[in-house]
């Protein structure tokens, strides 16, 4: 149990514990990191242990307050002003029936000690982790799976399935795990396991049905309902700050937490020139500077130009599993900057983009659509024009030139495949060729796995598909993922207002067309956001929360890729194929084909494999 929560001591630097209880049924032992916010006095310090429940809780639960009201009435007393005792109390008037209650982020283990029961639950859309491992009898599980590793390393494998899944979408999906047998528990579910070794899961809130229901009614008064979430999430005993990228979702995020609580301040990024020029990228830092004059919000500039070859290998431990996205290291120094400000709570704009169509890839697949229905020798034409354009000439980068060669990969495919096409690295054919040859099934078994994802709903148009799709996929396994784990390696909790149970119902009574309109996206979210924001802001061109990849993968990482990719465990293990490889690199190198996140994801990867085979994992 001391390596366990040594290994995670990061994610509570404030207090740590431990309870333990042994009778002829069971052996529970529970651990706890606290990172205080609400109720920062010892009495709220866990595992919080009261009449035969003892709880362990990551998270908040932003109705906290309104729920305690609702307990006492019902007889409950309370010794702290904890939102943990809250969740306790609600679950010893409530059972099961408490989670569909609770409006928050959380992942928890709830032990009974009448029943020898020990509960698991995870908040209805994922943003807090939650990996668990039955083994023998019973289950052994964490916020974070290097946690299980220190553990029990020893005993487990590499997923052979999850690397390919990782090397496909740059991340691995909730539905799988890099190391065989462990498991992340399904946002929205709760697992009870028995003293004689059963257990059962089942889902309390599932975004697609919600997602379903919301589409049947009426359009929700998006504006309402996202003040009041943003209120909601500013709960705390401690200071709250905001990210602030000068783009629609952090502005609107930071505008309206500022115009509830004044102490609210922001922290946005920059980067060096040079980066910027090779990357094609805006300088966002502009906006965000017009956004806090405006409104006279405080805010902290902080310039992203790490070592990136010290600080990647650090970042793939954080992460986890092998996940190929650099925007990670922007959060990571973010929250690094503003914890050395005593900061411990940022609030973010992520969850946006997915549930109101906000990414490229979803304006780009329906003019996909119609693109598909012009005559064959036009879009013969157009292919042949865009595979001669380079995507960049010496130091600069060429931003449309690379959309349009992207475009080109999914433009022809039918609806989820070219869904799947315009946000994946590869198709089947490339990753394929890739791999080894033993792994083919693997590669098929990926693919088969994100169809049967984005045909799991009942909703009647494209954009909504996609963003339901984006919800259960890219949001839960990449966005939230990186976030919790780079704020947390930080000891600072980020909030996402967005991903929220009452905002994502209200997102989903929202039309596509109502979403992506035209050559507009986002377009419901802009018409909300005009009463907030200036003009300037809600109709500027999308702000990326992105990183000078390809600055880091030409220059700075161009020996480390050359030593420890090409000449690495995975293409001497055969699981990478070495000339397909050189390929991939050569064709980025050479500026013929923009293979930078690739590179990025299986040097990632390959840091990835040699750090869980030194912590005892077999291959």
């Amino acid at each position: 149990m001391n390596v366990m929560s040594d290994r995670i001591a990061h994610r509570g630097p404030d207090a740590t514990g431990v309870w333990s209880h042994e009778d002829e049924r069971v052996s529970v032992h529970l651990g706890h990191r606290r990172l205080s916010i609400i109720d920062l006095t010892a009495a709220a310090d866990q595992p919080l242990a009261k009449q035969g429940l003892t709880l362990i809780y990551n998270g908040e639960l932003y109705n906290y307050k309104e729920l305690r009201v609702e307990l006492a009435g019902l007889g409950a007393r309370f010794t702290t002003n904890s939102d943990t005792e809250v969740v306790l109390e609600a679950w010893r008037a409530w059972g099961a029936d408490a989670l569909r209650r609770f409006r928050g982020m959380f992942a928890f283990a709830l032990a009974d000690t009448a029943t020898g029961d020990l509960v698991l639950a995870r908040d209805p859309l994922g943003i807090k982790p939650l990996y668990y491992l039955p083994r023998g009898d019973g289950v052994v599980f964490a916020s974070e799976l290097k946690a299980l590793l220190a553990a029990v390393g020893q005993e487990l494998r590499i997923e052979p399935g999850a690397l390919v899944a990782s090397m496909l979408y740059y991340w691995v999906p909730e539905q799988q795990c890099a190391i065989q047998g462990v498991r992340k528990l399904p946002a929205g579910c709760l697992a009870r396991f028995h003293p004689d070794g059963t257990h059962e899961m089942h889902a309390y809130w599932r975004v697609q049905d919600v997602a379903a229901e919301a589409a049947a009614g009426p359009a929700a008064d998006l504006r309402s309902v996202i003040e009041e979430s943003v209120a909601a999430h500013l709960v705390a005993d401690v200071p709250v700050s905001s990210f602030l990228s000068g783009g629609l979702d952090s502005s609107i995020i930071t505008v309206l937490a500022h115009r509830a609580a004044s102490a609210v301040d922001a922290y946005t990024i920059t980067f060096r020139p040079e980066d910027q020029k090779l990357e094609a990228m805006p300088d966002d830092a502009v906006y965000a500077r017009k956004v806090a004059s405006r409104y006279g919000i405080k805010l902290h500039e902080i310039e992203i130009s790490p070592d990136i070859v010290d600080l990647l290998p650090r970042m793939v431990d954080i992460l986890d599993e092998p996940i190929g996205d650099p925007a990670a290291i922007n959060t990571l120094l973010m929250c690094e900057a503003a914890r050395a400000r005593g900061v411990k709570v940022i609030l973010s704009g992520m969850g946006a983009d997915e549930l109101f169509g906000g990414y490229r890839k979803h304006l780009a697949c329906v003019m996909a659509s119609r693109y598909g229905k012009l005559p064959g020798a036009v879009r013969a034409g157009a292919r042949f024009a865009v595979d001669r354009v380079p995507v960049s000439i010496g130091d600069r980068g060429l931003r449309y030139p690379r959309w349009a060669k992207r475009f080109m990969t999914f433009a022809d495919l039918p609806e989820e495949a070219r869904f799947r096409r315009s946000y994946t690295l590869y198709d089947q054919q490339d990753l394929a060729a890739l791999v080894d040859p033993a792994l083919e099934d693997q590669v098929t078994q990926v693919i088969e796995q994100h169809r049967a994802i984005y045909e799991d709903n009942e909703l009647d148009d494209e954009v909504n598909r996609m963003c339901l799709a984006d919800a259960r996929l890219f949001m839960a396994g990449l966005n939230l993922t990186y976030t919790d784990r780079a704020s947390m390696a930080a000891s600072v909790e980020v909030r996402v207002p967005f991903v929220d149970l009452i905002v994502a119902r209200a997102a989903f009574s929202v039309p596509g067309r109502e979403k992506v309109r035209g050559r507009t996206q986002k377009a419901a979210l802009k018409d909300a956001a005009e009463s907030w924001l200036p003009r300037e802001i809600v109709h500027r061109p999308k702000a990326s929360f992105g990183a000078p990849l390809r600055a880091w993968v030409r220059n700075d990482l161009r020996e480390l890729i050359g030593d420890v990719l090409v000449g690495g465990e995975l293409v001497g293990s055969g699981m990478l194929r070495r000339q397909a490889l050189q390929r991939l690199i050569a064709d980025d190198q050479a500026g013929r084909q923009d293979n930078a996140k690739q590179i990025w994801q299986l040097l990632s990867m390959e840091l990835w494999y040699r750090n869980v085979r030194s912590a005892g994992v077999a291959a």
